[in-house]
């Protein structure tokens, strides 16, 4: 096995990942960072309303406000303060990268101003390529790209992380670090129907399990209130078109919304989206409506969207737009400090593989991206004040594999209890199920699928402890918020599995740098 030093190892290369790899050489550090696609691949890349931060000096609190108002109660103030002061300082980084921001703000939902920066529909596309290009011009300087490199296993020295075992198409590579810093994203593909990537399996949080770092409220999936799903693909129609305007329809022909919240198609994604699931139970069908803004606008102001429904045979500024929630984004993840430190030491996370706080029970539209920029850079910046040195070979986590072939009827059990609205008898009935058979060798793909599999058991049993509704998690048997707001900790360590409820931090918030 080939072996590799360095004094950070990002495993990762979407926004969170990339920019904490810029961040440490910035400071002189030796990085290596691994991708398991090419280092455009990921969420990021699809990412289409905007990125989110403070619209100016003045629009820090109201930011805040919002935040933690779509959270639900379950957001950490600390995080959402810390947050809304470094946002738009990042943003502006991305602009001297090279990043073209409209010059206007558009508005998404859950929003009470207009402070989304966008490149019309293909944000994330332009700030990873962004991103991408100042990497690859410090490579070789202090940067050792290895993109194609599956993280198979965490390495373990005297209970903190010294490195991990990266698959490679040039073979198995061992990396000695004195810091890891997971940003390898969520885990929509345990969904059958998702707008995630299909390298979206989880990868992070399995790692930082099996090595004994605490998960944190895995119960909190995200749906998109609006995809355009065919032959059960996702295609995802971003937010930012109800907040240009755009009305959404039941069967009737109704604009149904002004039964379900005062924000109407602005309201956060996790009301919107169980409006549009209720309405089409009740209806037969729920559309996006955009033809009043006018079909040259429309195409104009979302040619990458207008261009993917014409691939479908429809006419997003003529037609009207069939739309149901679809899996988006996964909230919980390894529990983070605002740092990024989690609970194990040497082991950092940052974006949407980590739980920081700063989503709590509902993320607020546009959030992750900036996210990534401000917990990537934090996380970045304490990994090198603190990292470990010398260098350890450590030991291997042992990581299992799992046959793939069980993989959809998986995906269908855990959509089925899992999804929009959830019962315990549901959730107890998953746990029921058979298990996926071992694999008998420790390919990517049998890797995946055991990570998947440890991640469904664990969002299940998360969701089953958690007898409220909040946010993205709703129970029918128990409707309401309970009156302490609790994040759900799930830990392991050798043989034994841990669940406990821990209370939110009720800390001062204070919106300043």
């Amino acid at each position: 096995m080939k072996v590799v030093d360095t004094e950070l190892l990002v495993i990762g290369g979407g926004v969170a990942g990339a920019y904490a790899a810029l961040t440490a050489r910035t400071f002189g550090a030796d990085v290596v960072l691994a991708c398991k696609t090419p280092l455009t691949g990921g969420s990021t890349r699809w990412a289409q309303g905007g990125i989110a931060a403070p619209a100016g000096p003045g629009d820090e609190a109201a930011h805040g406000e919002d935040t933690l108002r779509a959270g639900r109660g379950l957001c950490e103030p600390e995080t959402v303060a810390r947050f809304v002061a470094e946002a738009r300082a990042h943003v502006e980084t991305l602009r001297d990268l090279g990043v073209a921001f409209s010059p206007i703000h558009t508005l998404e939902g859950g929003h009470s101003c207009p402070r989304i920066r966008h490149t019309g529909d293909a944000t994330g596309h332009a700030i990873s390529e962004a991103l991408a290009r100042a990497l690859e011009a410090t490579q070789g300087a202090g940067l050792r790209l290895l993109e194609g490199a599956f993280a198979s296993n965490l390495r373990l020295h005297a209970g903190q992380v010294v490195g991990a075992d990266l698959i490679t198409p040039q073979g198995p590579v061992h990396v000695r670090a004195g810091a890891v810093l997971l940003a390898t994203g969520g885990f929509g593909q345990l969904f059958p129907v998702t707008t995630a990537p299909p390298e979206g399996t989880g990868d992070g949080l399995a790692l930082a399990y099996r090595a004994g770092a605490a998960l944190r409220d895995l119960e909190f999936v995200q749906f998109h209130p609006t995809a355009v799903v065919i032959g059960g693909k996702a295609h995802l129609v971003t937010e930012a078109a109800r907040g240009e305007g755009g009305v959404l329809r039941n069967a009737h022909g109704e604009r149904f919304m002004t039964r379900y919240d005062p924000q109407l198609e602005l309201a956060p994604r996790d009301t919107v989206a169980r409006a549009i699931a209720a309405e089409i139970s009740r209806t037969g069908r729920v559309d996006l409506d955009l033809r009043h803004l006018g079909e040259a606008f429309v195409h104009a102001r979302f040619p990458t969207v207008s261009q993917t429904l014409a691939g479908l045979g429809l006419n997003m500024g003529r037609d009207l737009i069939a739309v149901q929630p679809a899996v988006h984004y996964t909230m919980g993840g390894v529990q983070t400090d605002t740092y990024g430190r989690t609970t194990i030491p040497g082991l950092y996370a940052a974006g949407e593989v980590a739980s920081s706080g700063l989503h709590g029970a509902n993320r607020l539209a546009s959030n992750s991206l900036s996210e990534g920029l401000v917990f990537g850079a934090r996380a970045a910046r304490e990994a090198l004040a603190v990292g470990s040195l010398p260098l350890h070979d450590g030991e291997a986590v042992p990581a299992p594999g799992a046959d793939t072939a069980g993989l959809p009827a998986l995906r269908a059990r855990v959509a089925g209890a899992a999804g929009l609205l959830r019962s315990g008898a549901g959730l107890r009935a998953v746990l029921d199920a058979q298990p996926l058979p071992a694999s008998p060798t420790l390919s990517r793909a049998a890797l995946e699928a055991a990570n998947l599999e440890l991640l469904a058991g664990l969002l299940i049993r998360a969701a089953l402890s958690r007898e409220e509704s909040r946010g993205g998690h709703a129970r029918q048997d128990f409707p309401c918020e309970a009156p302490q707001a609790v994040h759900t900790v799930q830990t392991y360590e050798g043989t034994v599995a841990t669940l406990t409820a821990v209370p939110v931090r009720q800390s001062v918030l204070r919106f300043s740098a």
